[in-house]
């Protein structure tokens, strides 16, 4: 035995086998919903979202409505001894009408929304006196605010002066903003006040509030975007409840519908039919509704189903799942509109799409509230989904017109131009292979090489 073979090898080390601690299931559970929520966050406060919003909530509406318009209308076509698509297809032409206004609304610059405020408010005027010309104004449930065109087909020229309103009133605010006269009280009211008279004279004289309640929640807005003071806001606003009030007590019509508010039988005379049938209607169809066509009350018995009501067979036949989609997409208009509002440093982008926001979700809400039972039936279409052209067109056009504020943000701005310089997927996944044969790819040599 050598000296060398007597020394002993030292011992090898042990290997250890190090694995990667795995979080447990309950640290898992609670990242995940966290996980969720920072990227739910995330993806709201892109610069798209709003545009988003605007877009894709406009058009389910617009779509969701034309559904349940000839869903709605069918029976009251063929009562009235017309084809049962009769209303259907005058809405549809009114929808592909205003996807134009829509799209022109939408690549419009700001300058000529701001120019076109001046001659849509003169000739609204225009046109809502031509309504109290015998022979020319025609009157529809009482209210003669309608203007006959010929044939099947009438306007309501009320409808546009909510535009009109919309678009002067923020040009207005705008240059005097400009010019810092805003802090004082004449200048925040005049012309803004006298005009607005104007309009709701005009409409008042055809006897149709619920347009005029719509019109003055537009001026409030208005008011409030302009930093009305708090006096002079609550002044207004008292003013205009205690007209309102007596509007209504000297009208019998009014006071009946006042009456109406939460009512669950019709009532002597029947005064609460209509009130008390839409939420038959809505009781009616549970949560997943009765199906698409099959409702009872549009059989005569609930008056106007596809305009003031169409939400009544919309709950009927859609169920609880119906009609929350719909308020669900009415919020994101709504937090759009809101967003849009904030976010610009642009004056005019600031009133205008506040006033745009403003008169849909008023309108929204007063349509609501009084098939709920909540608030008296004012006659106003819910908006984008009741039928009528003549509240459709204009609606469209502020709906492109809120398109074009959101886009013209300058992060939305270099968002969008990102989009249209970056390649399709496909493109950029398939850059440097050509394809072989019909199974299989083989990357491309480069030159030279055999």
């Amino acid at each position: 035995m050598t000296a060398r073979s007597a020394k002993a090898a030292p011992p090898r080390p042990r290997r250890r086998l190090v694995t990667a601690s795995r979080p447990s299931r309950g640290s898992r559970s609670r990242g995940g919903p966290r996980r969720l929520y920072t990227q739910a966050k995330r993806a709201w406060d892109r610069p798209l979202t709003a545009y988003y919003l605007i877009l894709g909530g406009s058009l389910l509406i617009t779509v969701l409505g034309l559904v349940m318009v000839y869903s709605a209308s069918q029976i009251k076509a063929l009562q009235s001894g017309l084809a049962p698509s009769f209303f259907f297809r005058k809405q549809l032409l009114a929808a592909v009408i205003g996807g134009v206004l829509l799209l022109c609304a939408a690549r419009f610059p700001v300058r000529l929304h701001r120019a076109l405020a001046y001659p849509l408010l003169a000739v609204s005027v225009f046109l809502m006196c031509l309504v109290q010309v015998p022979g020319i104004g025609v009157a529809v449930n009482g209210n003669q605010n309608w203007i006959n065109l010929g044939g099947p087909f009438q306007m309501q020229p009320s409808e546009f002066g909510k535009l009109a309103l919309v678009l002067w009133g923020a040009d207005l605010l705008a240059r005097k903003q400009e010019k810092k006269l805003l802090a004082q009280w004449k200048h925040l009211l005049v012309p803004l006040i006298p005009v607005a008279l104007l309009l709701l004279g005009l409409i008042m004289l055809g006897g149709d509030m619920g347009t005029a309640i719509i019109l003055t929640a537009i001026l409030f807005g208005l008011l409030w975007l302009a930093g009305a003071p708090t006096r002079l806001f609550v002044g207004v606003l008292g003013a205009a409840t205690a007209i309102g009030a007596l509007l209504i007590k000297t009208s019998a019509n009014r006071m009946s519908r006042l009456a109406c508010i939460g009512a669950t039988d019709p009532g002597p005379g029947d005064q609460c039919w209509q009130a008390v049938h839409g939420i038959y209607a809505l009781a009616s169809g549970g949560f997943f509704g009765s199906g698409l066509g099959a409702s009872m009350e549009k059989w005569g018995e609930l008056p106007e189903p596809h305009t003031d009501f169409i939400f009544a067979i919309t709950g009927e036949e859609l169920g609880l799942a119906g009609t929350l989609s719909v308020l669900a997409l009415f919020a994101a208009l709504g937090y759009a509109g809101i967003r849009v509002a904030g976010r610009t440093e642009d004056p005019f982008v600031r009133y205008a799409a506040g006033g745009v926001t403003t008169w849909i979700t008023a309108q929204a809400v007063i349509n609501i509230g009084a098939v709920l039972g909540l608030l008296p039936i004012a006659g106003v279409p819910l908006p984008l989904f009741s039928y009528g052209g003549s509240a459709l067109l204009p609606m469209m056009f502020a709906i492109g017109l809120m398109i074009a504020f959101a886009r013209d943000e300058p992060a939305a701005r270099a968002a969008l131009a990102a989009l249209a310089t970056r390649k399709p997927v496909f493109a950029r996944k398939s850059a440097g292979v050509r394809w072989k044969t019909m199974r299989r790819r083989v990357k491309k040599r480069p030159s030279g090489e055999r």
